[in-house]
């Protein structure tokens, strides 16, 4: 089974005298991307997006920043089916807690079974101290935990805080959201390391962390496989703040103990061919079409690992 996780930047399907347009990979703080020229882009970058999806050929795409299951359903027959690409037939986007419906989703060619939001749940309801300064009655998650069953793997979909505005803040709150999905893990599985389960998403971890240690501490160490760790350092990038030439890694593939040791030879590939031409830490090919800063397909590296007879 081939498994991949991609964020594809605010990807919100728009209705305008009856027909839909999805809106491109950009966002609203960047004044470059909301020049009123920067909309006739939008296609552009969603067959770009749709290119890059199409090169991994997973068995299931795993996506962050998707906004309902209406935009997910567009993307797939009016982008992806293009491509060639054999069809996903089971689509899952569940309303979560980000106020811009930025939504986890699911493109599968296998049924899913045993599909749970977990966008509900408060701190308390899994005994976590709320963070200074956060209402109690504030979500656990800033956008959700999407777990669901694919055959015998337990995909986990997480997407968490952004290290900004404020990066004390921030790092709390993702600390908290690391130690909700280690929770959830552990309530579903008597034993969490002989089960075979893979949290997959984006973690928004940055380069450095404001205090030195990790937010993510909770769900690594012994309680998962790093699979990004089995590339050499300088490769495990997927992310680039190219005015300031920093890479990071926000995307993750944490396998469990007994998943990584079944598939010791598991390691993943890095898909960063749609990446803007400003991202200079890449040196590699990119997709046609793709422009200095757009079109592109993403900000982000998509990321893919196969498990072979799974």
């Amino acid at each position: 089974m081939r498994i991949a996780t991609f964020n594809v930047q605010n990807m919100r399907l728009r209705r305008r005298a009856g027909r839909g347009r999805l809106d491109g990979a950009r966002d609203s703080d960047v004044d470059a991307d909301m020049h009123p020229a920067a909309a006739a882009l939008d296609d552009a970058d969603r067959r770009l997006t749709a290119r890059v999806i199409a090169d991994l050929d997973a068995d299931v795409v795993c996506l962050q920043e998707v906004f309902d299951r209406a935009t997910l359903d567009h993307f797939h027959d009016r982008y992806l089916k293009r491509t060639g690409l054999p069809p996903y037939p089971h689509r899952i986007c569940l309303p979560g807690n980000d106020g811009r419906g930025r939504d986890l989703a699911v493109l599968s060619r296998h049924p899913p079974a045993d599909v749970a939001s977990h966008a509900h749940l408060r701190p308390a309801d899994l005994g976590i101290p709320v963070p200074e300064g956060q209402k109690p009655a504030t979500p656990l998650f800033r956008r959700d935990c999407l777990m669901l069953r694919i055959g015998r793997l337990t995909l986990v979909l997480c997407h968490f805080k952004a290290p900004y505005p404020d990066a004390d803040r921030a790092w709390a709150v993702r600390r908290m959201e690391a130690e909700g999905v280690r929770r959830l893990i552990a309530r579903r599985f008597a034993d969490p390391a002989a089960a075979l389960w893979l949290i997959a998403g984006d973690l928004n971890e940055p380069a450095t962390e404001p205090c030195g240690e990790r937010a993510i501490a909770p769900i690594i160490g012994d309680f998962s496989v790093d699979l990004l760790a089995r590339l050499p350092e300088a490769e495990r990038w997927s992310f680039a703040l190219p005015d300031l030439g920093i890479t990071g890694r926000p995307d993750a593939l944490l396998a469990s103990p007994a998943l990584g040791r079944a598939w010791p030879r598991a390691r993943p590939r890095v898909l960063r061919a749609g990446m803007s031409r400003e991202v200079m830490q890449f040196g590699g090919a990119r997709l046609p079409g793709v422009g200095r800063h757009r079109p592109h397909a993403s900000d982000h590296a998509a990321l893919v690992v196969d498990f072979k007879g799974l």
